[in-house]
């Protein structure tokens, strides 16, 4: 990132005056696909791209604000009860109403902020934003007493009240939590979380953006999560009196007690949810011991399963599996919500250069577009630079 290139918008555009610089990440998720709803775990990490900020106090009750990126400046008052209309604004509006409203004396400020993110990747640019300004707030008005769960949660309570995205707490928490050489089992029922060691010598991570997005008829997001509960309900239903909310407090057992009474779609979903589970706390395993290649295999089982069971993949998400298998890649599955979006691929140094020239070329070939290579490191959550 830049850091020259913010500075000298900031100053342009505003009163010839520096500020104080701020950044926090996108980020990638290692394993544990539609786990949130379903009370399991996810597997994020901070990546080493995301949204820079330059800010300062302006001594105002007037936010002015500038978008690097896209050329546009918008203005607000801090007590102004409906926000700007531009939904890029709209974020950094959020994240102050929620700081307004966990009694920060938030006052008008100057803000020039840009980003590197791959867009459509998947690496939630929208959370790195709203954290960046959280952190930048934090510091400009609450002399950093807002913990970072709470920064974290005033990104999805932006992502709800005020851009109308109802979304998990994953994305803002990996911005806010990341460590570099770490990622993150956190656990979707308690906002327990634990760190474990990422340190791949002799691998790499690397995205292959698929540029793909399929127009799907109907909600299968919705048709998936309603099967999960489904299969909880008819659970619960043989087991009165215990706390079954999710198929996270089912079992393997539970499952083949139920599949009389559920549909065999139902019972396919829920195999893939309750298999993820397992997966996950197998690489939580494997970390520990720095076993890169059972990792790897848990990444292919996944992919599997989202692609078999779950029913959320597409033709050229597992084409890019399959050529990653094809040319020794240790680990690679769907990233993501699916139907679209990126392969995730754990890549010994030795195949990393054939990989991605062989998937380049297979997929330009057979789709006539050229997917898009990210190259992944792992790094810290948002924070102050200078």
């Amino acid at each position: 990132m830049d850091i020259e290139k913010v500075r000298s918008r900031f100053v342009k555009h505003f009163d010839g005056k520096t500020g104080n610089v701020y950044f926090a990440p996108g980020r990638i998720n290692l394993i544990g696909e539609h786990t949130d709803y379903n009370g399991g775990f996810v597997f994020p990490g901070a990546v080493n791209c995301g949204i820079m900020a330059e800010a300062r106090v302006n001594g105002t009750k007037t936010v002015m604000a500038y978008s690097i990126d896209l050329k546009d400046r918008v203005e607000w008052r801090t007590d102004d009860p409906d926000g700007p209309k531009a939904t890029w604004a709209r974020y950094i509006y959020g994240v102050m109403r929620e700081f307004i409203d966990l009694g920060v004396e938030v006052g008008g400020f100057n803000i020039a902020f840009m980003g590197d993110v791959p867009l459509g990747a998947g690496m939630s640019s929208s959370a790195a934003l709203e954290v960046c300004i959280g952190v930048a707030l934090n510091d400009l008005f609450a002399d950093n007493k807002i913990t970072t769960w709470q920064i974290a949660r005033a990104g999805q309570a932006t992502e709800h009240k005020y851009v109308g995205v109802n979304c998990g707490i994953m994305d803002q928490f990996a911005s806010a939590f990341g460590k570099t050489g770490k990622l993150m089992r956190l656990d979707c029922n308690s906002s327990e979380f634990e760190y474990y060691p990422f340190e791949p010598n002799g691998y790499k991570l690397v995205l292959i953006n698929s540029c793909v997005k399929h127009e799907l008829v109907g909600s299968p997001y919705n048709d998936r999560r309603r099967s999960c509960e489904n299969v909880v309900k008819a659970v619960a239903g043989l087991h009165p009196g215990q706390p079954i909310k999710t198929l996270r407090d089912c079992s393997w057992d539970n499952l083949a007690e139920v599949k009389p009474l559920c549909s065999a779609d139902d019972i396919q979903r829920a195999t893939y949810v309750l298999g993820e589970k397992d997966r996950v706390l197998a690489v939580c395993d494997a970390l520990v011991k720095g076993d890169y290649e059972e990792v790897g295999k848990q990444m292919y089982l996944t992919h599997k399963g989202l692609s078999k069971d779950y029913e959320v993949s597409c033709e050229e998400l597992d084409f890019l599996n399959d050529v990653a298998l094809e040319c020794g890649v240790s680990g690679s599955r769907i990233m993501g919500g699916g139907f679209g979006g990126c392969t995730i691929n754990l890549v010994k140094d030795v195949v990393y250069d054939t990989f991605v020239k062989t998937a380049v070329e297979k997929f330009a070939a057979k789709y006539k577009k050229v997917p898009v290579v990210i190259p992944v490191i792992i790094g810290d959550g948002g924070r102050r630079i200078f």
